[in-house]
């Protein structure tokens, strides 16, 4: 009897689980049918597709200084179903530096459709919260205290500029470390915006610090790009 019970309550709990993959395979299979190269799924929908998904780890340094929020970040899933790119929309820095670690180690299910594996991207939320018993015990202004005491990363090395080049002006998350972790255009419609991520990714910067100790932080710089000459087309971000 116990077996019977057991084999019951497994085939019903998978059911949701396949009734979900299917809607958004179902919903995947529509989108390419419109014609779309990259289609758009939001995250309700996207989050069906997960087959991994590691919780991001809240920074202890976010939580002694009260730093908590939303981090939206935008991704490319590719084929198989591996992230393939992942960038910031907004959020903290300490926040976005902990959630890009998470979620750049997500696996997707593969989408179906008749063309095969499409790609696809969607925008997803991480929610930081704080468990505060008393509220008189928040600051009224956690995010710009904070700002006043830390000291803003610095470029150590970056690539020669020429008369030639055309500056791109990117928001650099430079990690703890002194790497550049992510970056996005500060204005809209920037162009060469994949060509100069790819040049400020081999830059080395001084990390930002919060008294002795570095921190993920953003930093404005303008990243000098090359013109490509006319017939060439710059490489794709993943080489081909």
């Amino acid at each position: 009897m116990a077996r019977v019970f057991q084999r019951r309550l497994a085939s019903s709990t998978a059911l949701p689980l396949a009734v979900g993959l299917w809607l958004a395979t179902f919903l995947a299979a529509e989108a390419i049918a419109s014609g779309q190269d990259l289609f758009f799924l939001d995250a309700k929908r996207a989050t069906k597709f997960l087959m991994k998904r590691e919780r991001p780890v809240y920074p202890p340094v976010a939580k002694l200084n009260y730093i908590q929020g939303v981090v939206r970040v935008q991704v490319v899933v590719a084929k198989d179903g591996h992230v393939r790119a992942a960038h910031v929309v907004r959020g903290h820095p300490f926040l976005a530096a902990a959630s890009l670690k998470a979620i750049r180690g997500w696996l997707f299910y593969p989408a179906k459709a008749r063309a095969g594996p499409p790609e696809f991207q969607t925008v997803m939320e991480v929610r930081f919260s704080l468990r505060i018993k008393k509220l008189e015990q928040l600051p009224l202004r956690p995010e710009q205290d904070l700002t006043r005491q830390v000291r803003p990363p610095e470029v150590l090395k970056r690539s020669g500029r020429s008369s030639t080049a055309t500056l791109v002006r990117l928001r650099v998350l430079v990690t703890s470390e002194g790497q550049a972790l992510d970056a996005r255009p500060v204005a809209d419609n920037t162009p060469l915006l994949e060509e100069a991520r790819q040049i400020v990714r081999g830059w080395t910067f001084r990390p930002a610090h919060w008294g002795a100790l570095p921190v993920p932080w953003y930093l404005d710089v303008d990243v000098p790009v090359e013109p490509w000459p006319a017939g060439q087309t710059a490489a794709d971000p993943d080489g081909r």
